[in-house]
């Protein structure tokens, strides 16, 4: 009984200072948000009680419905680049470069690890027109076509952020499935190779159920690092042309700090909050009728 209540103190005692920064950083802040919800106003004009009055207003803020409809766009396309090219590398390492893994690891992990600015930075002179056209416009103009404003654009400004996430991120998924990959039992892959299975269908059968718990996590990590995407877009396009590429965390940012209603900035990231808890809940109850139908 004493052991117990000893190991139980001991455990106490290493868990709780933790335990009470974790709750005065994280848990503190979420509830103090949620309270913000109810009141309308910011600390410089004061805040005034508005009960569900923000709730209403963001089901009919047609910006709201724009940052929506652009952050599950950009989260779906992104999290399919990411994930799909990250574990087409992981099998290529795996099947055919297994001896130049660690350096092929490296240059496809490189950019991860690159600050986010720097890459922006980069792909901004990739694809700028003036003052001196980029790569990409050099290689149009070589080609006879004409000059275009790449991030003046909402569709093409779309797509270069879009290529540029999925540059920066496919070597942290294709480390991660890599790892998944690697600790399937080479007797498993023989096996059925000696059966008859290669290339596709050797992938389809065996080694794609065998990663699902590595994938179904990398996907699970990418929706929800992609719906609370701000950074690389602040750094690349700060939410332009216009607002066509505004998440809904930039237009949290942009109420709460910009123009000072700290009350429906809240009820925005609330909502942003539950979005990810359906996406993620969604994920998990689809994967397991997938496995039990298996």
């Amino acid at each position: 009984m004493n052991s117990v209540l000893g190991s139980r103190r001991t455990a106490l005692l290493l868990v709780g200072p933790a335990l009470l920064v974790y709750t005065a950083i994280t848990l503190v802040p979420i509830f103090w948000s949620f309270g913000y919800t109810f009141f309308s106003g910011g600390l410089i004009s004061g805040f005034t009680f508005a009960g569900l009055k923000n709730f209403q207003t963001f089901f009919t803020d047609p910006n709201a419905w724009n940052a929506l409809g652009f952050t599950l766009k950009y989260a779906i396309i992104v999290t399919i680049g990411q994930v799909a090219i990250g574990y087409l590398l992981a099998l290529l390492y795996v099947f055919f470069l297994r001896r130049a893994s660690s350096f092929v690891r490296t240059v496809v992990f490189f950019p991860v690890v690159l600050p986010t600015v720097a890459v922006s930075l980069l792909f901004q002179r990739m694809f700028q027109l003036t003052p001196q056209p980029g790569p990409a416009n050099a290689v149009l103009q070589a080609f006879g076509g004409t000059g275009t404003d790449f991030l003046g654009h909402a569709d093409s400004a779309f797509w270069v952020l879009i290529i540029m996430d999925i540059w920066r991120s496919m070597g942290f998924y294709a480390v991660l499935l890599f790892a998944g990959l690697v600790d399937i039992p080479d007797e498993i892959i023989e096996s059925a190779r000696l059966d008859g299975a290669g290339g596709w269908s050797l992938v389809r059968r065996i080694i794609l159920p065998l990663s699902a718990p590595v994938l179904l996590s990398s996907v699970i990590f990418s929706i929800n690092g992609t719906l609370k995407v701000f950074d690389s877009v602040v750094a690349l396009t700060n939410g332009g042309p216009g607002n066509a590429t505004t998440p809904l965390t930039l237009y949290m940012f942009q109420t709460a700090f910009t123009y000072g209603d700290y009350g429906y900035g809240s009820t925005i990231a609330l909502m942003l909050t539950i979005l990810c808890l359906i996406v993620t809940v969604f994920i998990f109850r689809g994967s397991r009728r997938d496995l039990t139908k298996a």
